[in-house]
């Protein structure tokens, strides 16, 4: 798996949370609790909601060397990491080249504006980022707390019901449904749907 820097994790056994934190923090101490667990541990990516599995064989050191080579970078740093020299007075944005399909009319009129094609998209596409930014974020909290409790919920009484309070962007009805699960996996829901703050991994357990 690839992981992207400052990404965080949750652990879970059962359905009482363990640890969450970054990945080689999280990492370890699954290996330590699974000595001892009496139940299923899992890794879910705060991120996405999705479990992640790892390998976990080795030493403390072999376990953290490996997860250190699975960060991927960050699509959203790419402008801002420079991949090689350009001519005097141009930026170094570190670009990259796509395919782009559009009708004709479409690239008259971007050829037509200051700059040309590429920076008209590019001033497009960060308007729109603008435009729907929390709209986005607020989705890919829902898409991550829903793939959490498929995950970790799927089995739990009204979880069908559940799910569709939580595509309805319906809060009441979606607390009062899921009231009855277990504390850390209901808490869990919630902050994930709610994209708060994490939780500290200095302080793990609330």
């Amino acid at each position: 798996m690839s992981q992207t820097p400052g990404e965080l994790f949750t652990a879970f056994e059962g359905s009482r949370r363990l640890v969450s934190g970054p990945l080689a923090e999280v990492a370890l101490a699954v290996k330590r609790a699974e000595r001892r667990a009496t139940d299923r541990v899992a890794i879910f990516s705060d991120t996405t909601g999705r479990p992640i599995d790892l390998d976990l064989r080795g030493s403390d050191e072999e376990i953290v060397a490996r997860l250190s080579h699975a960060v991927s970078p960050n699509p959203a740093l790419l402008e801002q990491a420079p991949r090689e020299p350009r001519g005097r007075g141009r930026p170094k944005l570190g670009v990259v080249a796509r395919e782009v399909t559009l009708l004709p009319r479409h690239w008259e009129w971007l050829n037509s504006q200051p700059g040309g094609a590429s920076v008209a998209l590019r001033k497009l596409v960060e308007a729109a980022r603008r435009a729907n930014g929390e709209g986005d974020r607020r989705r890919a909290a829902r898409d991550a707390a829903y793939h959490f409790m498929s995950a970790a919920a799927g089995n739990l009484p009204n979880f069908e019901e559940a799910s569709r309070a939580l595509f309805a962007d319906d809060p009441k009805r979606f607390t009062a449904l899921v009231a009855a699960w277990p504390d850390d996996i209901r808490a869990h829901i919630v902050r994930l749907a709610s994209d708060s703050d994490p939780v500290d991994p200095a302080n793990p357990k609330r």
